[in-house]
């Protein structure tokens, strides 16, 4: 059979190019290090490798998202730490204001150092991230949580909390609200809050009181009077809830003893004859004083504050004005403790919130460590055969040249 000479050119042509290709696959499989170029090198592979890349770089962005939170957090854990501080720095303030030695005029310097800590309470309530973002705004980060009116301060309605996907099946809040954090906290000693009217002319007052069982809901008012036979100080609990012109019967009554429990609200049926609430009266009340027991409510940090400062810069020096400054100061004391419990049950979830996130981030390492493991085991190159293989390559590669040559080369005309 004939051979023409351009099907030899052709068909060396063509064979000496696929050699060629085949040598700079190896080429380019040793540069990169991967033995999977396209998905035609390893269908299964490639589809897989593909799938696991997807995995790494979800597990990548959770990380970035663990950092985001943890910034947050740790500011505001911060920012919240100071608080602390400033809190109890005011409770010894009211420490130092029960001083019996103390001037009015003493007292309204005290004032003016508490509202320079009121403006740095507003200031940390007000407090903004590294992107210019309030901390505590909520879902809101652009509009400032807390603001001074002449009505006091107001919050945003905005009691939102933002979540950021920090693992693919956990969502972390990485904000708390400012109501939750500054506002929402409950006054009294948590079920009721006591209090001595203003119009009070003793020198009495009434303690926060406890709490025995489950109270009721109701309000109550103890009120003075002279015996009319002894003449003895007497005093009588009426539950306003139930009778608010104390026309009926009192709940309780009896002659005043300074310090001695004074129980009602007794349960019905009444298991026991000890009432749900228990308070004691100290000091020396006179006939026509009133002290109020009411349902305790949520009552805001900067109010508490408020009150204090006006009740330090008006205190007289009277005996009833001590008095007044003494009952307000034992109030301010205990909603002061409330907003502190308050505050450290907020920096403990941060806390748990930011052990958590390192317990994350350290899953996601070894998740990474594994999808890198994995996709090495798909993709890398085994150097040694793909050495071997180009080698190989090369040298076939070089024959066939060679052959090539040579067969071009033949021609009758070299015989003639």
């Amino acid at each position: 059979m004939r051979i023409s000479t351009t099907s030899i050119y052709d068909s060396g042509t063509s064979k000496l190019n696929d050699l060629q290709a085949a040598m700079q696959k190896s080429q380019l499989m040793i540069s990169t290090g991967k033995r999977i170029l396209t998905g035609a090198d390893d269908p299964v592979a490639a589809a897989r490798a593909l799938e696991v890349s997807q995995n790494q770089g979800i597990n990548s962005q959770f990380a970035i998202n663990r950092k985001a939170a943890q910034s947050t957090l740790g500011l505001e854990e911060n920012t919240l730490q100071s608080v602390t501080s400033l809190l109890q720095d005011i409770k010894g303030a009211l420490v130092q204001a029960g001083d019996a030695a103390l001037t009015p005029v003493d007292l309204k310097y005290m004032s003016a150092a508490l509202q320079g800590q009121f403006n740095d309470l507003l200031g940390s309530a007000n407090s903004r991230d590294a992107n210019g973002t309030y901390l505590f705004g909520g879902y809101q980060t652009d509009t400032q949580p807390f603001a001074l009116t002449a009505n006091g301060v107001t919050v945003s309605q905005d009691t939102g909390e933002r979540l950021l996907q920090v693992a693919s099946t956990r969502q972390m809040s990485m904000s708390d609200s400012g109501a939750a954090v500054f506002s929402n906290i409950i006054n009294g000693n948590g079920n009721f809050v006591t209090g001595a009217l203003a119009a009070n002319t003793g020198t009495g007052t009434i303690s926060p009181g406890t709490v025995v069982g489950t109270p009721s809901t109701d309000t109550y008012q103890v009120v003075f009077s002279n015996d009319p036979v002894t003449n003895a100080l007497t005093y009588s609990v009426f539950n306003t809830t139930t009778d608010p012109t104390m026309a009926a019967a009192p709940e309780s009554t009896g002659t005043y003893v300074e310090g001695q429990t004074i129980s009602f609200d007794i349960p019905l049926p009444p298991a026991a004859q000890v009432g749900a609430r228990q308070i004691e009266i100290h000091g020396a009340p006179v006939a026509g004083d009133n002290f109020s027991i009411d349902p305790s409510t949520q009552q805001s940090l900067f109010t508490t504050m408020q009150n204090l400062i006006t009740l330090l810069n008006t205190s007289g020096g009277s005996a009833v004005g001590r008095t007044q400054l003494t009952q307000g100061l034992s109030i301010a004391n205990q909603n002061l403790d409330h907003a502190l419990d308050n505050i450290l049950t907020v920096r403990a979830s941060i806390g748990a919130r930011m052990q958590e996130l390192d317990n994350l981030d350290t899953d996601g390492l070894g998740r990474n460590q594994q999808y890198a493991q994995t996709l090495s085991n798909l993709q890398d190159l085994d150097y040694t055969k793909a050495i071997s293989d180009l080698s190989q390559q090369t040298t076939t590669l070089e024959a066939a040249q060679k052959s090539f040559v040579k067969v071009t080369g033949l021609s009758l005309f070299n015989y003639i």
